[in-house]
């Protein structure tokens, strides 16, 4: 793996562009990133590419398109090594919070090879707070990939050491095809595997359901609870970041980014309904970077128009080597 450009702020987040030894046909991006005032050593989080384009195309992120396969074991653990290596090159990372997240370009149930780095990777580093974060649409036909997941999950990270999340987006389900356009579980088998994945007596962390909610997606939750156990499931919602991507759909946010004390509705309904809430909203100089999620520098770079309010920082700062 070669590093061919990188972006962004030490103090905020910084993306990486590589190339996997075959030239431009296969060029990856992974990110590092912090969560301020949490120092370094109280949150890390690393987002790594799994696939070399993502063959899903979902309807609000830059990271689909153009799919080139699947990358090995060694392909994914060299992003993570790159990153530790920078910061602690003796392997020993002493953070409270180490959050690898497998969500930068690619879906991870599309690749086994996500099973193997997690099986890994305990042994790997001497990392104390790891905590490895999987964000998934549920691919139909990935069903072994996610029974071996549950394995894992019991065999190395009990105890709440482990993130689970669902993108659904809308509760609307012929939106939700759109949105997402691809044969992916419905929500009695993602309520089933959750309620089997979340095992409250092992004092896991409950499994999120993620909403990148639009303006324009319907989140009903009376629909939810129908399916979704509060005891086992909580919801986040996102801003839905500035990409090429949504707008070409059409899509904008219902989450403000600029109002993080706002009162939503659908919240309100939620709690009502009995579901545990996360308004998750980072930065917003990320987007200015490129590096939150379904935000991707390479196809901004590529882009001939720009974006209001998303990569016009990455586009002035970028590095290629």
């Amino acid at each position: 793996m070669r590093i061919v450009g990188t972006t962004g702020k030490e103090e905020l987040a910084r993306v990486y562009i590589a190339e996997l030894g075959e030239g431009e046909e296969r060029l990856i991006e992974f990110v590092e990133a912090l969560s301020p005032p949490l120092p370094r050593e109280e949150k890390w989080v690393l987002l790594v590419s799994t696939l070399v384009g993502c063959p899903v195309g979902c309807a609000m992120c830059d990271a689909g398109g153009g799919y080139r396969g699947r990358l090995s074991k060694e392909e994914i653990l060299a992003q993570i090594d790159y990153l530790v290596q920078r910061r602690f090159s003796d392997r020993r990372i002493p953070v409270k919070k180490f959050k690898i997240q497998f969500a930068r370009m690619g879906e991870p149930a599309l690749n086994p090879a996500v099973l193997e780095v997690l099986d890994e990777l305990p042994g790997r580093y001497d990392a104390p707070g790891l905590l490895p974060s999987l964000s998934t649409i549920a691919p139909q036909g990935a069903d072994g990939f996610f029974e071996e997941l549950l394995q894992i999950k019991r065999k190395h990270y009990r105890g709440g050491r482990f993130q689970l999340q669902f993108s659904i987006h809308t509760t609307d389900p012929k939106l939700r095809d759109r949105l997402i356009p691809a044969r992916k579980w419905d929500f009695q088998q993602i309520a089933e595997y959750g309620g089997r994945f979340c095992e409250p007596g092992e004092g896991d962390r409950k499994v999120t359901l993620n909403f990148a909610l639009a303006k324009e997606a319907p989140l009903d939750a009376g629909v939810l609870a129908r399916y979704f156990s509060p005891e086992k499931f909580l919801v986040k919602l996102t801003p839905l970041n500035p990409t090429h991507r949504a707008q070409e759909s059409g899509l904008t946010s219902y989450i403000d980014p600029y109002r993080p004390e706002a009162d939503y509705q659908v919240v309100r309904e939620l709690r009502a309904a009995g579901f545990e809430v996360l308004v998750s909203i980072g930065e917003p100089e990320e987007n200015r970077i490129g590096s939150n999620c379904g935000q991707y520098v390479l196809r901004h770079l590529e882009a001939k128009e720009e974006l209001p309010g998303g990569y016009d920082y990455c586009r002035e700062t970028a590095q290629m080597g």
